[in-house]
């Protein structure tokens, strides 16, 4: 049954070459998978795939989250390559250089090219 089946997050865009393109060299992705309206990476063991529509970026909450072992460490590397993290601060959320600290995790958001908004977060031991 379902609980049995890997899970995999979609994502939609709106240009499927420039998405491609910047999950694979701006994040560091594997492609493994792509046909003219789909394309498929690999990582951490599992995949997501992305596809081609007129409606992409327009959801304004996380639609994918990495959890990393480092969060620093990760943010530096992502910077490096010209992520820009974003800035919330909002009842229950307030992010200082780009990340939130609540409950033992701490997370920071950014989004594509096409405001799909992504998050890494990292769980920290009690």
């Amino acid at each position: 049954m379902l609980g049995d089946a890997p899970l995999c997050a979609v994502i939609p865009v709106t240009d499927l070459g420039q998405a491609k393109t910047y999950y694979r060299d701006t994040l560091g992705l594997e492609l493994v998978q792509e046909t003219a309206e789909e394309a498929v990476f690999r990582c951490g063991g599992g995949e997501f795939s992305m596809y081609r529509t007129p409606y992409g970026g327009q959801a304004g909450h996380t639609l994918a989250s990495w959890k990393v072992a480092d969060l620093d460490a990760e943010m530096t590397e992502l910077r490096g390559r010209g992520v820009v993290f974003e800035e919330y601060d909002l009842p229950g959320l307030k992010t200082l250089d780009g990340v939130a600290e609540n409950d033992g995790m701490r997370a920071a958001w950014f989004k594509d090219l096409d405001g799909n908004v992504l998050c890494v977060n990292e769980r920290r031991a009690e």
